[in-house]
């Protein structure tokens, strides 16, 4: 199914006019407060990590709504920049669950409802707040990845209306992961993906995350709710009051035949072939140097614009090490017809800190994606190759 009639179906959920007839409703006693919770998905990058909403269902009052964190607008002002910068609103859109249902069974997702155990007077406070919170000057939030998004949205509606009567067993976060350990766990069938998140995420994101924090994805929330008991006048009480299995996907996720690993082995040996063949037939090759330290140079401003241009969690950004925007100025200097002293010396340092960044990759307070190992040695063999040929330039 195409972005595009995705973009259509969600945006045909916005129902602000509903929610305004709805804010002065009094939930009857047959009210229900649910939480959806949909598996992930790897037909989309963004899918793959699952997602939550809520539903209210009151078949007296002929309510049967679903609250969604999850929306954002192509219309909305300077998307595209907001988008770059990491400042993209979402929104809380409204819609009528039938319709999210017949959606997300074509899309063939599985989902699960359960329904909260709590008193009526809970279940008005949540009605209430989201209906306030679905109005339009309420609607939007900056997303966060791991801070504020749908998922961390809906626990805390939840902690913000239960207050200390909730209680968590945080035992299933006794792994102490970190926030892109969370994050790796679900992108097995997305290598790509991973290694995109890898390099143009900090170490902002290698945090260890506690209990609270593992809620930010949806299957965690999940988790959380029902492990969770609610403190009552007679007793503590399971939060999730019943569970139902609404759909079971068909989807047979399959692994990527060629993967970043197998790219950056390739371009070892190529490289490796082509340094070779420079020393024994005494030739630069030099297309090899300006596609090396031309592309490291201008991914390493990209990550500095990141870093400073930016919210996506891309400060602290270790990649920089071995995607270095001085490769640029380097690069500008070895194509020149004379060259500098300290030419040699820069690439004998660079190339250094590619066996250094190699052994202590482990010791680093950011994850070096493992598949770039190949990669990092690649640009290592390469430098001291051209250390050395300045050299003996210099000495002829």
């Amino acid at each position: 199914m195409s972005f595009t009639y995705r973009l259509l179906f969600v945006l045909s959920l916005l129902t602000a006019q509903f929610s305004a007839q709805a804010s002065n409703v009094e939930l009857s006693e047959k009210a229900e407060v649910i939480v959806l919770i949909l598996d992930p998905t790897q037909v989309e990058l963004y899918s793959a990590f699952g997602h939550s909403a809520f539903r209210i269902s009151d078949p007296i009052n002929r309510i049967d709504m679903v609250f969604n964190y999850g929306i954002f607008d192509f219309d909305q002002p300077n998307f595209y920049l907001n988008f770059t910068k990491g400042k993209l609103y979402y929104k809380l859109g409204t819609g009528n669950y039938e319709a999210y249902k017949r959606y997300y069974f074509r899309e063939d997702r599985t989902w699960r409802e359960h329904v909260l155990n709590i008193n009526q007077e809970d279940k008005q406070a949540i009605f209430d707040f989201l209906i306030d919170n679905a109005k339009p000057e309420n609607a939007n939030y900056y997303y966060n990845y791991c801070y504020d998004n749908c998922a961390t949205r809906m626990r805390d509606v939840i902690d913000l209306a239960l207050g200390d009567r909730i209680k968590y067993d945080y035992n299933f976060a006794s792994d102490s992961l970190s926030f892109r350990d969370l994050m790796d766990k679900y992108l097995t069938y997305q290598p790509w993906g991973d290694l995109g998140i890898d390099i143009c995420l900090g170490a902002q994101i290698d945090q260890t995350a506690n209990g609270f924090d593992y809620q930010y994805m949806p299957l965690y929330l999940e988790e959380a709710l029902s492990t969770a008991v609610l403190k009552t006048d007679s007793a503590d009480v399971p939060v999730i009051a019943s569970s139902a299995l609404m759909n079971v996907s068909s989807e047979q996720p399959a692994n990527h035949g060629f993967k970043p690993i197998h790219l950056f082995v390739v371009i070892f040996f190529l490289v490796g072939l082509i340094t070779h063949r420079g020393l024994k037939y005494n030739a630069n090759y030099r297309f090899i140097d300006v596609i090396l330290f031309g592309v490291t140079g201008l991914l390493g401003c990209f990550l500095l614009f990141l870093w400073f241009g930016t919210d996506h969690l891309s400060k602290y950004n270790f990649n920089l090490l071995w995607a270095m925007p001085l490769n640029l100025v380097g690069l500008v200097y070895l194509l020149k017809k004379s060259r500098p002293n300290w030419l040699r010396y820069y690439f004998l340092a660079f190339g250094g800190l590619q066996v250094l960044l190699i052994i202590f990759r482990e010791l680093l307070p950011q994850a070096i994606h493992f598949a770039l190992i190949p990669f990092l040695l690649a640009l290592a063999l390469r430098s001291y190759y051209l250390a050395y040929s300045l050299k003996q330039n210099a000495e002829d």
